[in-house]
């Protein structure tokens, strides 16, 4: 069978013996006839909480809207101009920040920028981007439920109307991206960020993709979003090419819940694990490293068995995506004594990337990391305790190694799109 893999901004087309193919899991996204378009702004002529956003810019001098930054496919060329219509239908004067939320992430250049939003936007309007190590621009609120320190981008402070826009898919520690994240860890100092990626809340059972319910990492995210005062969001689904198929919009939590209520039930799926999962990380712009297919990698742990084989396609064209998430792999002796160094690091003491190789090193103590990519990212790939394949048929025969020949397969196509559910 030949299976087309979402690669870069590409596909990839694999060989895979339809023999061996258990399951192939994929998002039951319903058809929607309606236009992309339409749908947003039908999402915010009848928003959630009923206050439309053009009421709440009136009186307003001012609005901050927190948008997503290169990594994420956040369609803002076509989102963004409808809410800065909407604001400006309430109040044409109004004076608008559009904030980048980079989280801990580089700072996106001039020409993602411009990938991203398009010249108009770029060009007219004022795009600030978040720097979460520049202290001097951070403001304390409080503590959050966990007793971490919440310290925030003072633009969304200094705002009279807070708003944000983003897309909700599963996320693998979050529960679902989108809504509150846009502030912890969008807009956040490094230090709240560490704080809330502790090594504890990592671990914990209710950490994972799909739950929100006791997920502490999610309950402080909630918690930021309130005490900053966020009043408004455009959150959107998107199938796997990356088009909208529904869109939320209104007051936060309402419009979040209804968001992730939707996706939960096409997304979510139910399969018995396989010794081999073949997977990607959705192509570009979130296999744009290695950092980022972490979450790829965790959608297929679930599918498969122990001591089995996750091989995951992604292009990597900015290679490893983090010096510290690099650089500790590269140094441990193994993922089992990482993960013991982990465990005892108490919360304020959390460093930079730790979240990230933390669960990759949870899976790698049970099963074994295929990484299907470019011949020049071998070494890297081989020094952080992963394996190489130039094809996913040539990791297939690797697989080989550890798992029999005819063992049965499971093809995930976009593991970011779904979540494995229990029971």
């Amino acid at each position: 069978m030949k299976i087309q893999l979402p690669f870069g901004q590409a596909y990839l087309l694999a060989e895979v013996p339809e023999d061996r193919i258990t399951q192939l899991v994929e998002p039951q996204l319903s058809h929607v006839e309606a236009k992309e378009l339409d749908l947003v702004k039908r999402a915010l002529s009848l928003p959630f909480g009923g206050q439309k956003l053009s009421d709440m810019a009136q009186g307003k001098k001012t609005a901050c809207v927190i948008t997503s930054d290169h990594t994420r496919p956040v369609p803002s060329k076509l989102t963004l101009p409808l809410i800065l219509e909407e604001l400006r239908k309430g109040n044409p004067e109004i004076d608008i920040t559009i904030l980048v939320a980079t989280g801990c992430h580089r700072a996106s250049t001039e020409s993602e920028l411009i990938e991203k939003f398009g010249e108009k936007i770029v060009e007219q309007e004022r795009v600030v981007i978040h720097n979460c190590d520049a202290v001097e621009e951070m403001k304390f609120l409080g503590l959050l439920p966990s007793g971490g320190k919440l310290l925030l981008n003072q633009r969304v402070l200094q705002t009279e109307l807070l708003l944000a826009e983003g897309f909700i898919e599963p996320h693998f520690f979050a529960g679902f991206s989108g809504g509150r994240k846009s502030i912890l860890p969008g807009v956040a100092a490094r230090e709240t960020v560490m704080y809330n990626h502790n090594a504890e809340f990592i671990n914990n059972e209710k950490a994972r993709a799909g739950i929100l319910f006791g997920n502490p990492i999610h309950i402080d995210m909630e918690a930021a979003a309130e005490m900053a005062n966020l009043r408004f969001i455009l959150n959107v689904v998107l199938d796997r090419n990356k088009s909208i198929v529904a869109a939320f919009a209104g007051a936060p939590q309402e419009t979040y819940g209804s968001g992730c209520e939707y996706l939960a039930k096409q997304a979510g799926v139910q399969l018995k694990p396989t010794p081999i999962v073949i997977t990607t990380n959705g192509g570009y712009p979130l296999d744009q490293n290695l950092y980022q297919c972490v979450k790829g990698i965790t959608t297929a742990e679930s599918a498969c068995l122990p001591g089995g084989v996750i091989i995951l396609a992604a292009a990597c064209n900015d290679g490893h995506g983090g010096k510290d998430f690099y650089q500790v792999l590269k140094s441990a002796n193994s993922p089992q004594e990482l993960l013991q160094q982990i465990s005892g690091r108490v919360a304020a003491d959390t460093l930079p990337d730790q979240w990230q190789y933390q669960i990759l090193a949870r899976i790698l103590s049970k099963q074994h990391v295929i990484i299907v990519t470019k011949p020049q990212w071998q070494t890297m790939i081989e020094e952080m305790h992963l394996h190489y394949a130039q094809t996913v048929e040539m990791a297939l025969k690797i697989a080989e190694q550890w798992v029999s020949r005819d063992s049965d397969i499971t093809v995930i196509p976009d593991g970011v799109s779904v979540y494995l559910k229990e029971g």
